[in-house]
């Protein structure tokens, strides 16, 4: 029997209004995966995204998360989850601008229902930002925020993160150092989701699938999977 994936989704359908962002859409992303979601804008690939990490609910379909159905949770228990077993890093920061690197990370933990300073000054440490820890967003290059996002999304060791458009607004040495920061979560175990449109970022994963209008059209395991981003100069 096959073992259960740390997301499975089965008949997915989500409508707004008279518009279908994804139709019957079944997938199974296995413990320790990296899976990238690739399709042209409009495609469903956000929808997905949020709805597996309980920032939305499905109209239609089961999504199931770590061994529970997260389909028809309360607003208030979707937040609990989604704050214990997932980490979400996303294109727009979302720092707040007045709180420095160390109490943007720490804002993580109090709404975990506690607060370790050493441990988000050992997270921000870990993805390079050691000398950074007192800066305001303001004081920081994208690249620079992006990774306290990502000290953010590891904080609290989410079982699975979720990444949409990580590195969309960065230069390509920024672009670098975040997608090997990611990579190396990956080699550690962590299930790690991403939405790109960089076919490059997309070979690094594990396996790729492609949305189109709301569908799931194919899908590939790719063989090239923890290659290094590279790029002629």
């Amino acid at each position: 029997m096959a073992s259960p994936g740390m997301v499975d989704v089965r008949g997915l359908t989500k409508r707004y209004g008279d518009t279908c962002a994804l139709e019957d859409v079944s997938l199974s992303v296995a413990p320790g995966e990296w899976l990238v979601v690739m399709g042209p804008s409009g495609s469903g690939k956000t929808t997905f995204l949020n709805i597996v990490g309980c920032l939305d609910q499905p109209t239609e379909g089961i999504v199931t998360v770590d061994g529970k159905d997260v389909s028809h949770l309360s607003p208030r228990e979707m937040g609990r989850f989604r704050r214990e077993t997932i980490g979400l890093i996303f294109q727009q920061f979302h720092l707040i601008p007045y709180l420095n690197s160390l109490e943007n990370v720490m804002l993580a933990q109090y709404f975990h229902s506690m607060a370790d300073e050493a441990e988000a000054r050992d997270a921000l440490v870990r993805v390079g930002l050691g000398d950074r820890l007192r800066h305001l967003p303001s004081q920081l290059s994208g690249g620079e925020q992006q990774r306290v996002c990502i000290a953010r999304a590891l904080i609290n060791s989410p079982k699975i993160l979720l990444a949409d458009e990580p590195s969309g607004n960065l230069d390509r040495r920024n672009e670098e150092m975040v997608m090997g920061l990611l990579s190396q979560r990956h080699r550690e175990g962590y299930t790690l989701i991403m939405v790109t449109h960089n076919p490059e970022i997309a070979q690094l994963a594990d396996r790729l699938v492609n949305f189109d209008h709301g569908h799931l059209v194919s899908e590939k395991r790719n063989h090239l999977g923890q290659a290094t981003l590279q790029r002629p100069g």
